[in-house]
């Protein structure tokens, strides 16, 4: 099979935390041809995966390296404590970093909130992924401060949490290779963007545009639409309009009636 008889796909990459059923269902409907395969990456991984052609594009959080890739920020996400549900903070409606200062706060490997200084206390050893700190915070050995959704993505009964304000926020963005901005991507953007199937932002506009081109064109060459108006508007009411006069007196009489 060549290049050009394989079937168009697109695989579209993205981080944890980040939920895209809403846009796979709006894919789905718009192009029931062309199958999106999901492909599940962490954060760090993304942009190498982006680059590496392993998908067409992908939500990543920022920040990343922008030299070769395009970027749409989405959305912010709130910063949150997870704390057990016993935990003095777990009465509080939100807290401060001030009020971590006696806990210890885990700090995991594949922390996506960029801390130059974390509150609290540190660790011993830091986590190796959020899965391993949410079940720390759990063995009730620390708190852990993340997006929002991952506190969602990990939810256990015994835990909560609770908006941590004065915080660094992680930005979600849709990522892709510049020097692959193909139809699909494109079709994905204004998926994203929120814009209709009849968007002239959308792929549909190239088709739409030759069109218009086309029926300005029927008349002839440029010149004869000049030539037409020169007819029309100058020899109908003028004699200095020559020879295409009667031809415009013919046709206007008709209109009259």
């Amino acid at each position: 099979m060549t290049g050009s008889d394989v079937p168009p796909s697109f695989r579209l990459a993205y981080v944890p935390g980040v939920t895209p059923t809403k846009w796979v269902r709006i894919w789905n409907e718009r192009l029931p041809d062309i199958p999106l395969t999901l492909v599940a990456v962490t954060a760090a991984e993304a942009p190498g995966v982006l680059r590496g052609g392993g998908a067409d594009a992908g939500f990543v959080r920022l920040p990343i390296d922008r030299t070769d890739l395009s970027a749409i920020p989405l959305y912010t996400e709130t910063t949150v404590v997870v704390v057990p549900k016993d935990h003095v903070l777990a009465a509080a409606d939100e807290v401060s970093e001030e009020d971590l200062a006696d806990d210890i706060v885990l700090h995991p490997l594949d922390d996506t909130l960029g801390w130059e200084n974390p509150p609290g206390l540190p660790a011993i050893e830091r986590p190796e992924t959020t899965a391993d700190a949410v079940a720390l915070v759990g063995a009730g050995v620390g708190l852990l401060v993340v997006p929002q959704s991952l506190a969602r993505l990990h939810h256990r009964k015994d835990l909560t949490y609770r908006t941590l304000t004065g915080a660094p926020e992680s930005r979600v963005a849709l990522s892709w290779p510049e020097e692959r901005t193909t139809d699909m991507v494109e079709d994905f953007i204004g998926i994203v963007r929120g814009r209709t199937v009849n968007s002239s932002r959308g792929r549909t506009a190239p088709a739409a545009q030759p069109k218009p081109s086309k029926r300005t064109g029927t008349g002839g060459a440029p010149r004869k639409p000049a030539a037409g108006k020169s007819a029309g508007k100058t020899s109908g009411r003028s004699p200095r309009s020559g020879s295409g006069s009667p031809k415009g007196g013919r046709r206007g009489k008709p209109r009259g009636r």
